[in-house]
C-alpha cells in the first residue's frame, strides 16, 4: 500500500515539473513588460490558496484510494466490526503520517512552480488589460463570495453523487475485479483458486466515499 502510494505521489510531481520545463521554454522565444510581470504575481498570489489546494489534492487523492482500497479488503474478509475499527485507526494514523509528511514537500514545489507555468502562460497568452480585467473580477467581494459558494457547493455536489451512485457502481468494479483475476488466472483475496468471478478488492478507485484523511 505504502509503495502504491509512493508511486503515484512522484508521478504527479514528475507530471509538475514536466510542465514547469515546457512553460519555461515558451517564455524564453517573449519579452514581458515589467507592470505585466506585477500582474502575473498579483493573479498567483490571489490563486495561492487554489495553488496549494491542487498540492492537497495530489497528496491525499491516492491515500485516500488506498484507505478505501482496505476497507474493501477488511469487507472481503469478513472481519468482525471491532477489528474493522481498530485496523481502520492504524489506516487512519499512517495516512495522517503519510500527509504530514508529503503535503509541505508538495505544497512548496506547486508554490515554486506556479510561476514558470501558471505564470508563463499567462504572460505568454494575456495581455496587460486582459490581466487587469481578470484581476478586478477575482479581487472583488462578488467573486470571493462566488468562489466560497462553489466551493461548498461542489463538494455537496461530489458528495452527494458518491452517495447515491457508489452502491450502484460498486457491485460492478467488484465483478469487474473478479473477471479480470480470472482471465489473468490470479485466485480472488484469501487465496481459494475460482474458475468463475468472485467479488475481491478492487485494484482501482471505488466510487464509494472516501475516509477523508485527518490533516490539517
Amino acid at each position: 500500500m505504502t509503495q502504491s502510494i509512493r508511486g503515484r505521489f512522484l508521478a504527479g510531481v514528475l507530471a509538475l515539473a514536466a510542465a514547469g520545463g515546457a512553460a519555461a521554454q515558451v517564455t524564453t522565444s517573449t519579452t514581458t513588460s515589467p507592470a505585466k510581470k506585477e500582474l502575473v504575481q498579483r493573479f498567483l498570489k490571489v490563486q495561492q490558496n487554489d495553488i496549494e489546494g491542487a498540492a492537497r489534492s495530489l497528496v491525499e487523492q491516492p491515500a485516500a484510494a488506498m484507505m478505501r482500497e482496505a476497507g474493501l479488503a477488511m469487507q472481503q474478509m469478513q472481519m468482525p466490526p471491532e477489528k474493522v475499527q481498530a485496523l481502520g485507526k492504524q489506516i487512519e494514523a499512517e495516512v495522517k503520517k503519510y500527509v504530514d509528511e508529503a503535503l509541505p514537500v508538495v505544497r512548496d514545489k506547486a508554490l515554486k512552480i506556479a510561476p514558470t507555468t501558471i505564470g508563463a502562460a499567462l504572460e505568454a497568452k494575456m495581455s496587460e488589460d486582459e490581466l487587469k480585467q481578470l484581476l478586478a473580477w477575482l479581487e472583488s467581494p462578488a467573486a470571493k463570495k462566488f468562489q466560497q459558494i462553489a466551493t461548498e457547493a461542489r463538494n455537496e455536489f461530489v458528495q452527494q453523487i458518491r452517495t447515491e451512485a457508489g452502491p450502484l457502481v460498486q457491485p460492478k468494479l467488484v465483478a469487474l475485479d473478479g473477471r479480470i483475476r480470472v482471465i489473468l488466472g490470479v485466485p480472488p483475496a484469501g487465496g481459494q483458486p475460482s474458475a468463475a468471478p468472485t467479488p475481491a478488492p478492487a485494484p482501482t478507485p471505488s466510487a464509494k466515499p472516501p475516509a477523508k484523511p485527518a490533516s490539517k
